[in-house]
């Protein structure tokens, strides 16, 4: 992860001063914006490997920076929410974040997190084999969905649940099984995090045989219908 390009987002000088000192002690590099208008150029320009984005920001917020991220790229995210802010956490992890860190933070955790989500992040790149189920098929080399011929339109995190309940085709995996699974055991997010994901999936993958049950009190599981 040495010398990996890191974009911190905040209009706080002091916390980016922060972050960026503790991120360049671990080797990465560091660029860093204050508006998220700034975030986007930035980002388009430096290609960064992972971006730490604050929730408040002047002119376009941080929610929507991420949105317009996810919109072109796969690029892992770390939103900077303020204490308490549950509704902003978990608005950031349905347009596609990755993690969040509460503010004021201790920079060992914010590098520990960076650290953890790029650990996922390139686990979820290496090659994989194709899986085929039902009317479903799934390519983890392109990370590309078809159904029925028809490609699906998922975003990482989606892909990535969808994928696991594949893997796991006809077994009940519990929403902390799953959230373990897709968001990683450093993750802090509630296993809502999970029911909007599947929630997603299932109207994207309704018509097909493909169906994701809901085992009442326990979790889910992917089965295919005859």
């Amino acid at each position: 992860m040495v010398g990996k390009l890191i974009l911190v987002v905040d209009d706080d000088r002091s916390v980016v001063d922060v972050a960026k000192a503790a991120l360049e002690a671990e080797g990465f590099q560091v660029e860093s914006a204050s508006s998220g208008t700034e975030a986007l150029d930035k980002f388009r320009l430096f290609k960064p490997s992972l971006i730490v984005l604050d929730i408040m920001l002047p002119g376009l917020d941080g929610l929507e920076v991420c949105r317009r991220i996810r919109a072109e790229s796969d690029t892992p995210i770390i939103m900077l929410t303020a204490k308490g802010e549950d509704v902003d956490k978990i608005v950031g992890l349905e347009l596609g974040a990755d993690d969040y860190v509460t503010k004021p933070f201790n920079p060992r955790e914010l590098v520990a997190r960076v650290k953890a989500v790029l650990r996922r992040y390139e686990k979820g790149l290496e090659p994989a084999r194709v899986v085929r189920l039902g009317d479903l098929v799934i390519d983890p080399a392109s990370r590309e969905v078809t159904l029925k011929g028809n490609r699906l339109e998922l975003r990482r995190k989606e892909f990535d649940l969808l994928l696991t309940l594949a893997r796991h085709k006809n077994i009940v995996l519990t929403r902390e099984q799953l959230l373990n699974l897709v968001w990683g055991y450093d993750f802090y997010g509630t296993t809502r995090t999970v029911d909007v994901h599947v929630a997603r999936l299932r109207e994207k993958l309704a018509g097909s045989n493909v169906v994701i049950e809901t085992v009442h009190g326990v979790g889910y599981r992917l089965v295919v219908e005859k």
